[in-house]
Protein backbone atom coordinates (compact mmCIF):
# COMPACT_ATOMS: atom_id res chain seq x y z
CA UNK A 1 0.00 0.00 0.00
CA UNK A 2 1.59 3.10 -0.69
CA UNK A 3 1.96 5.87 2.07
CA UNK A 4 -0.13 8.83 1.92
CA UNK A 5 1.20 11.94 1.14
CA UNK A 6 0.58 13.93 4.28
CA UNK A 7 2.71 11.26 6.50
CA UNK A 8 5.92 11.81 4.69
CA UNK A 9 7.09 14.55 6.50
CA UNK A 10 6.02 13.22 9.25
CA UNK A 11 8.54 10.13 9.17
CA UNK A 12 10.86 12.87 7.88
CA UNK A 13 12.38 14.06 11.01
CA UNK A 14 13.07 9.90 12.81
CA UNK A 15 15.06 8.99 9.51
CA UNK A 16 17.11 12.23 9.06
CA UNK A 17 17.99 11.77 12.66
CA UNK A 18 18.75 7.96 12.42
CA UNK A 19 20.62 8.32 9.99
CA UNK A 20 23.05 11.07 10.73
CA UNK A 21 23.58 8.70 13.86
CA UNK A 22 24.41 6.12 11.92
CA UNK A 23 26.84 8.25 9.89
CA UNK A 24 28.41 9.40 13.25
CA UNK A 25 28.71 5.85 14.41
CA UNK A 26 30.69 4.98 11.35
CA UNK A 27 32.45 8.28 11.38
CA UNK A 28 33.49 7.75 15.12
CA UNK A 29 34.61 4.03 14.46
CA UNK A 30 36.72 4.82 11.15
CA UNK A 31 38.35 8.36 12.44
CA UNK A 32 37.94 9.19 16.17
CA UNK A 33 40.46 8.21 19.18
CA UNK A 34 41.02 9.55 22.84
CA UNK A 35 43.77 12.11 23.19
CA UNK A 36 46.77 10.31 23.01
CA UNK A 37 49.03 12.97 24.56
CA UNK A 38 46.50 12.56 27.42
CA UNK A 39 46.58 8.86 27.78
CA UNK A 40 50.08 8.44 27.42
CA UNK A 41 51.12 11.16 30.50
CA UNK A 42 53.21 9.72 33.28
CA UNK A 43 52.01 12.74 35.70
CA UNK A 44 49.06 12.00 37.01
CA UNK A 45 48.26 15.10 38.34
CA UNK A 46 49.07 16.54 34.90
CA UNK A 47 46.44 14.71 33.58
CA UNK A 48 43.99 15.81 36.70
CA UNK A 49 44.65 19.37 36.00
CA UNK A 50 43.62 19.68 32.32
CA UNK A 51 40.49 17.96 33.20
CA UNK A 52 39.44 19.78 36.10
CA UNK A 53 40.48 23.03 34.17
CA UNK A 54 38.16 22.72 32.14
CA UNK A 55 35.01 20.10 33.16
CA UNK A 56 33.25 22.37 35.76
CA UNK A 57 33.50 25.49 33.15
CA UNK A 58 32.26 23.18 30.81
CA UNK A 59 29.20 21.98 33.33
CA UNK A 60 27.88 25.45 33.62
CA UNK A 61 27.52 26.01 30.20
CA UNK A 62 25.62 22.66 29.98
CA UNK A 63 23.56 24.67 32.66
CA UNK A 64 23.34 27.58 30.70
CA UNK A 65 22.26 26.21 27.52
CA UNK A 66 19.99 23.08 28.51
CA UNK A 67 18.29 25.27 31.41
CA UNK A 68 18.75 28.72 31.21
CA UNK A 69 18.34 28.49 27.75
CA UNK A 70 15.40 26.13 27.50
CA UNK A 71 13.81 28.30 30.16
CA UNK A 72 14.61 32.19 28.54
CA UNK A 73 12.51 30.49 25.33
CA UNK A 74 9.45 29.56 27.02
CA UNK A 75 7.80 32.99 26.92
CA UNK A 76 5.68 31.60 24.42
CA UNK A 77 2.72 30.52 26.17
CA UNK A 78 1.76 27.29 24.62
CA UNK A 79 4.85 26.53 22.88
CA UNK A 80 6.95 25.58 26.77
CA UNK A 81 7.37 22.11 25.88
CA UNK A 82 8.42 23.06 22.33
CA UNK A 83 11.48 25.01 23.73
CA UNK A 84 12.81 22.77 26.09
CA UNK A 85 12.77 20.22 23.97
CA UNK A 86 13.68 21.77 20.57
CA UNK A 87 16.45 23.73 22.40
CA UNK A 88 17.62 19.92 23.81
CA UNK A 89 17.20 18.85 20.44
CA UNK A 90 19.26 21.06 18.57
CA UNK A 91 22.07 21.18 21.46
CA UNK A 92 23.24 17.79 20.62
CA UNK A 93 22.65 17.48 16.87
CA UNK A 94 24.66 20.68 16.46
CA UNK A 95 27.27 19.52 19.14
CA UNK A 96 27.89 16.30 17.11
CA UNK A 97 27.55 17.82 13.75
CA UNK A 98 30.11 20.36 14.99
CA UNK A 99 32.35 17.92 15.97
CA UNK A 100 32.04 15.89 12.38
CA UNK A 101 33.16 19.03 10.80
CA UNK A 102 36.09 19.71 12.91
CA UNK A 103 37.29 16.11 12.93
CA UNK A 104 36.51 15.90 9.10
CA UNK A 105 38.91 19.40 8.72
CA UNK A 106 41.84 17.60 11.10
CA UNK A 107 41.92 14.50 8.91
CA UNK A 108 42.08 15.74 5.88
CA UNK A 109 45.07 17.44 7.24
CA UNK A 110 46.44 15.38 10.45
CA UNK A 111 45.24 11.86 9.79
CA UNK A 112 43.54 10.40 13.24
CA UNK A 113 41.16 12.87 15.00
CA UNK A 114 41.56 12.78 18.59
CA UNK A 115 39.26 13.65 21.07
CA UNK A 116 39.34 15.77 23.87
CA UNK A 117 37.30 17.91 26.38
CA UNK A 118 37.94 21.01 24.37
CA UNK A 119 37.08 19.48 21.40
CA UNK A 120 34.06 19.01 22.86
CA UNK A 121 34.13 22.77 24.30
CA UNK A 122 34.42 23.99 20.98
CA UNK A 123 31.43 22.01 19.40
CA UNK A 124 29.04 23.53 22.46
CA UNK A 125 30.13 26.86 20.94
CA UNK A 126 29.34 26.19 17.84
CA UNK A 127 26.17 25.18 18.97
CA UNK A 128 25.39 28.03 20.66
CA UNK A 129 25.04 30.17 17.24
CA UNK A 130 22.02 28.29 16.56
CA UNK A 131 20.28 28.24 19.88
CA UNK A 132 20.81 32.12 19.50
CA UNK A 133 19.61 32.41 15.63
CA UNK A 134 16.34 30.17 16.05
CA UNK A 135 14.84 32.79 18.51
CA UNK A 136 13.89 35.13 15.74
CA UNK A 137 11.64 32.13 13.95
CA UNK A 138 10.90 30.10 17.26
CA UNK A 139 7.23 28.50 17.09
CA UNK A 140 6.72 29.36 13.24
CA UNK A 141 9.27 26.33 11.94
CA UNK A 142 9.07 22.37 11.79
CA UNK A 143 11.88 20.23 13.87
CA UNK A 144 12.76 19.64 10.14
CA UNK A 145 13.43 22.73 8.98
CA UNK A 146 15.62 23.30 12.48
CA UNK A 147 18.24 20.51 11.72
CA UNK A 148 18.48 21.96 8.05
CA UNK A 149 19.58 25.18 9.87
CA UNK A 150 21.42 23.57 11.87
CA UNK A 151 23.36 22.10 9.24
CA UNK A 152 24.01 25.04 7.32
CA UNK A 153 24.93 27.44 10.15
CA UNK A 154 27.18 25.17 11.62
CA UNK A 155 29.11 24.94 8.86
CA UNK A 156 29.08 28.27 7.90
CA UNK A 157 29.59 29.27 11.33
CA UNK A 158 33.25 27.51 11.32
CA UNK A 159 34.35 28.97 8.31
CA UNK A 160 33.64 32.22 9.59
CA UNK A 161 35.38 31.86 13.01
CA UNK A 162 38.43 30.52 11.27
CA UNK A 163 38.28 34.05 9.33
CA UNK A 164 37.84 36.14 11.85
CA UNK A 165 39.78 34.70 14.57
CA UNK A 166 43.06 32.72 12.78
CA UNK A 167 42.60 35.14 9.26
CA UNK A 168 42.00 38.10 10.73
CA UNK A 169 43.56 38.32 14.55
CA UNK A 170 40.42 39.63 16.22
CA UNK A 171 40.26 39.46 19.76
CA UNK A 172 37.22 37.91 21.01
CA UNK A 173 37.87 35.81 23.70
CA UNK A 174 33.94 35.58 24.89
CA UNK A 175 32.60 35.29 21.26
CA UNK A 176 30.61 38.53 20.80
CA UNK A 177 31.43 38.68 17.54
CA UNK A 178 32.07 35.53 16.53
CA UNK A 179 28.67 33.84 18.18
CA UNK A 180 26.67 37.20 19.33
CA UNK A 181 26.95 39.00 16.68
CA UNK A 182 26.97 36.38 13.79
CA UNK A 183 24.01 34.19 15.39
CA UNK A 184 22.17 37.49 15.79
CA UNK A 185 22.04 38.22 11.77
CA UNK A 186 22.27 34.73 10.62
CA UNK A 187 18.79 34.29 12.22
CA UNK A 188 17.47 37.47 10.99
CA UNK A 189 18.64 36.46 7.50
CA UNK A 190 16.59 32.92 8.39
CA UNK A 191 13.34 34.83 9.26
CA UNK A 192 13.69 37.43 6.03
CA UNK A 193 14.33 34.49 3.44
CA UNK A 194 12.21 32.45 4.58
CA UNK A 195 8.99 34.51 5.61
CA UNK A 196 9.87 37.16 2.63
CA UNK A 197 7.74 39.98 4.63
CA UNK A 198 9.09 42.56 6.62
CA UNK A 199 7.90 41.56 10.02
CA UNK A 200 5.46 38.43 9.89
CA UNK A 201 1.61 39.70 11.37
CA UNK A 202 1.52 39.18 15.08
CA UNK A 203 0.35 35.49 15.91
CA UNK A 204 -2.37 35.23 18.99
CA UNK A 205 -0.75 32.59 20.56
CA UNK A 206 2.61 35.02 20.72
CA UNK A 207 1.32 37.46 23.71
CA UNK A 208 3.09 35.74 27.06
CA UNK A 209 1.25 35.05 30.08
CA UNK A 210 2.16 35.91 33.88
CA UNK A 211 3.17 32.38 33.97
CA UNK A 212 5.05 32.05 30.82
CA UNK A 213 7.43 34.92 31.68
CA UNK A 214 8.14 34.08 35.43
CA UNK A 215 9.78 30.37 33.49
CA UNK A 216 11.28 32.55 31.22
CA UNK A 217 12.36 35.05 34.03
CA UNK A 218 13.90 32.05 35.71
CA UNK A 219 15.99 31.15 32.76
CA UNK A 220 17.22 34.61 31.97
CA UNK A 221 18.47 34.52 36.16
CA UNK A 222 20.68 30.66 35.32
CA UNK A 223 21.80 32.35 32.28
CA UNK A 224 23.37 35.19 34.59
CA UNK A 225 24.41 33.33 36.95
CA UNK A 226 26.76 30.95 34.93
CA UNK A 227 27.83 33.45 32.58
CA UNK A 228 31.42 34.62 34.01
CA UNK A 229 32.10 30.71 32.93
CA UNK A 230 30.69 31.14 29.40
CA UNK A 231 33.70 33.70 28.66
CA UNK A 232 36.04 32.36 30.94
CA UNK A 233 36.42 29.08 29.73
CA UNK A 234 38.80 29.77 26.45
CA UNK A 235 41.19 32.31 28.47
CA UNK A 236 44.24 31.29 29.85
CA UNK A 237 44.32 29.42 32.68
CA UNK A 238 45.51 31.61 35.86
CA UNK A 239 45.33 35.51 35.89
CA UNK A 240 43.71 35.69 32.27
CA UNK A 241 40.83 33.74 33.56
CA UNK A 242 41.15 35.46 36.89
CA UNK A 243 40.19 38.80 34.96
CA UNK A 244 37.56 37.84 32.54
CA UNK A 245 35.73 36.44 35.20
CA UNK A 246 35.39 39.82 37.59
CA UNK A 247 35.15 41.82 34.33
CA UNK A 248 31.91 39.45 33.30
CA UNK A 249 30.63 39.71 37.03
CA UNK A 250 31.49 43.39 36.97
CA UNK A 251 29.69 44.07 33.45
CA UNK A 252 26.43 41.77 34.23
CA UNK A 253 25.61 43.41 36.99
CA UNK A 254 26.03 46.82 35.63
CA UNK A 255 23.94 45.54 32.83
CA UNK A 256 21.14 44.08 35.43
CA UNK A 257 20.82 47.17 37.33
CA UNK A 258 20.84 49.64 34.07
CA UNK A 259 18.25 47.86 32.85
CA UNK A 260 15.77 48.11 35.71
CA UNK A 261 16.79 52.35 35.13
CA UNK A 262 15.96 52.12 31.58
CA UNK A 263 12.82 49.85 31.89
CA UNK A 264 11.39 52.15 34.00
CA UNK A 265 11.95 54.95 32.45
CA UNK A 266 10.40 53.66 29.69
CA UNK A 267 7.30 52.59 30.64
CA UNK A 268 4.90 55.48 30.93
CA UNK A 269 3.30 54.51 34.50
CA UNK A 270 7.48 53.94 35.47
CA UNK A 271 6.55 50.09 35.61
CA UNK A 272 9.03 47.19 34.72
CA UNK A 273 9.07 45.34 31.93
CA UNK A 274 9.47 41.57 32.50
CA UNK A 275 10.99 41.42 28.00
CA UNK A 276 13.27 44.21 28.92
CA UNK A 277 14.57 42.36 32.22
CA UNK A 278 14.63 38.85 30.29
CA UNK A 279 16.86 40.05 27.74
CA UNK A 280 18.80 43.38 28.75
CA UNK A 281 20.20 41.83 32.09
CA UNK A 282 22.52 39.92 29.67
CA UNK A 283 23.40 42.35 27.74
CA UNK A 284 26.75 42.72 29.85
CA UNK A 285 28.17 39.61 29.40
CA UNK A 286 27.51 39.80 25.29
CA UNK A 287 29.10 42.76 25.50
CA UNK A 288 32.17 42.33 27.80
CA UNK A 289 33.44 39.34 25.69
CA UNK A 290 35.63 41.04 23.00
CA UNK A 291 38.01 42.28 26.04
CA UNK A 292 36.71 40.44 29.32
CA UNK A 293 40.21 39.31 29.77
CA UNK A 294 42.36 42.10 29.34
CA UNK A 295 43.99 44.54 31.92
CA UNK A 296 41.97 47.13 32.32
CA UNK A 297 40.53 49.60 35.18
CA UNK A 298 37.75 47.33 37.21
CA UNK A 299 35.11 50.81 36.06
CA UNK A 300 35.63 49.66 32.38
CA UNK A 301 33.23 47.07 32.31
CA UNK A 302 30.88 49.09 34.05
CA UNK A 303 31.36 52.37 32.38
CA UNK A 304 30.92 50.25 28.85
CA UNK A 305 34.46 52.02 27.48
CA UNK A 306 36.55 49.04 27.49
CA UNK A 307 37.18 49.46 23.85
CA UNK A 308 38.31 52.38 23.92
CA UNK A 309 40.64 51.92 27.40
CA UNK A 310 42.19 49.05 26.27
CA UNK A 311 43.16 50.71 22.71
CA UNK A 312 44.95 53.38 24.92
CA UNK A 313 46.54 50.96 27.21
CA UNK A 314 48.19 49.32 23.68
CA UNK A 315 49.28 52.70 22.29
CA UNK A 316 48.13 54.81 19.53
CA UNK A 317 49.81 52.60 16.55
CA UNK A 318 49.17 48.67 17.96
CA UNK A 319 45.93 49.75 19.52
CA UNK A 320 44.98 51.66 16.35
CA UNK A 321 46.12 48.78 13.88
CA UNK A 322 43.98 46.38 16.33
CA UNK A 323 40.74 48.36 16.26
CA UNK A 324 40.85 48.34 11.98
CA UNK A 325 41.05 44.41 12.55
CA UNK A 326 38.28 44.32 14.93
CA UNK A 327 35.68 46.32 12.76
CA UNK A 328 37.21 43.90 10.07
CA UNK A 329 36.26 41.15 11.78
CA UNK A 330 32.85 42.60 12.90
CA UNK A 331 31.86 43.42 9.69
CA UNK A 332 32.76 39.70 7.97
CA UNK A 333 30.66 38.62 10.80
CA UNK A 334 27.78 40.40 9.94
CA UNK A 335 28.22 40.47 6.09
CA UNK A 336 28.62 36.63 6.38
CA UNK A 337 25.59 35.61 8.93
CA UNK A 338 23.33 37.75 6.72
CA UNK A 339 23.96 36.15 3.35
CA UNK A 340 24.22 32.75 4.92
CA UNK A 341 21.33 33.14 6.30
CA UNK A 342 19.10 34.59 3.67
CA UNK A 343 19.99 31.46 1.41
CA UNK A 344 19.06 29.49 4.00
CA UNK A 345 15.67 30.81 4.74
CA UNK A 346 15.22 30.43 1.58
CA UNK A 347 16.25 26.97 1.57
CA UNK A 348 13.78 26.59 4.55
CA UNK A 349 10.55 27.18 2.63
CA UNK A 350 11.12 23.46 0.36
CA UNK A 351 7.73 22.07 1.07
CA UNK A 352 8.95 18.32 2.06
CA UNK A 353 10.70 20.38 5.44
CA UNK A 354 7.19 20.79 6.60
CA UNK A 355 6.49 24.17 7.33
CA UNK A 356 3.54 24.67 10.14
CA UNK A 357 0.23 26.52 9.07
CA UNK A 358 -0.22 30.07 10.22
CA UNK A 359 -2.90 28.76 12.58
CA UNK A 360 -1.30 26.20 14.28
CA UNK A 361 2.00 28.10 15.16
CA UNK A 362 3.05 28.65 18.46
CA UNK A 363 1.26 25.09 19.67
CA UNK A 364 2.87 22.47 21.60
CA UNK A 365 -0.09 20.03 20.56
CA UNK A 366 1.58 19.99 16.86
CA UNK A 367 4.15 17.95 18.51
CA UNK A 368 3.88 16.50 21.45
CA UNK A 369 1.42 13.70 22.83
CA UNK A 370 -0.70 16.29 25.35
CA UNK A 371 -3.44 15.18 27.21
CA UNK A 372 -5.41 18.34 27.19
CA UNK A 373 -4.22 19.55 23.93
CA UNK A 374 -8.11 19.43 22.35
CA UNK A 375 -9.62 21.78 25.24
CA UNK A 376 -9.27 25.53 24.49
CA UNK A 377 -7.82 24.78 20.84
CA UNK A 378 -10.60 26.30 18.66
CA UNK A 379 -9.89 30.11 19.92
CA UNK A 380 -6.64 29.52 18.65
CA UNK A 381 -7.46 28.78 15.39
CA UNK A 382 -7.95 31.37 12.38
CA UNK A 383 -11.38 32.29 10.85
CA UNK A 384 -12.57 29.30 8.87
CA UNK A 385 -11.04 26.52 11.04
CA UNK A 386 -12.35 26.62 14.22
CA UNK A 387 -13.44 22.96 14.21
CA UNK A 388 -12.00 20.07 15.56
CA UNK A 389 -11.98 18.17 12.66
CA UNK A 390 -10.45 20.61 10.23
CA UNK A 391 -7.80 21.19 13.02
CA UNK A 392 -6.78 17.38 13.14
CA UNK A 393 -6.24 17.39 9.02
CA UNK A 394 -4.13 20.17 9.63
CA UNK A 395 -2.10 18.47 12.13
CA UNK A 396 -2.00 15.48 10.00
CA UNK A 397 -0.82 17.55 7.03
CA UNK A 398 1.88 18.87 8.94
Amino acid sequence: MTTPPFTRPRRLLPLFLGLFQGALLLFFTLFVTYDESLAQAEDANLVANQVYSIFPFLQDIQVMLVVGLGLLLTFLPRYGFSALTHNFLLLNFSMQWALVLQGLLHHFHHGQVHLDLRNLLVSEFAAVTVLISVGAILGRISPCQMLVMATCEISVYLASEWVIVTCLGVLDVGGTITIHVFSCYFGLGVSKGLFRAAQPPLHPKETPTPRSDLMSLVGMLILWVFWPSFVAVLCQPGDAQHRAILNTLLAMSASAVTTVVVSSLLERDGKISLGHLQNGSLAGGVAIGVVADMAMPPLSPVGGNATEVVGAEWGDGGGSRQALWQVAGLAVAIGVSLLAGLLTGTALRLPCLAQPPQQLCFDDSLYFKIQDQAEGQAEFLGPGSTTEEESLALKEHV
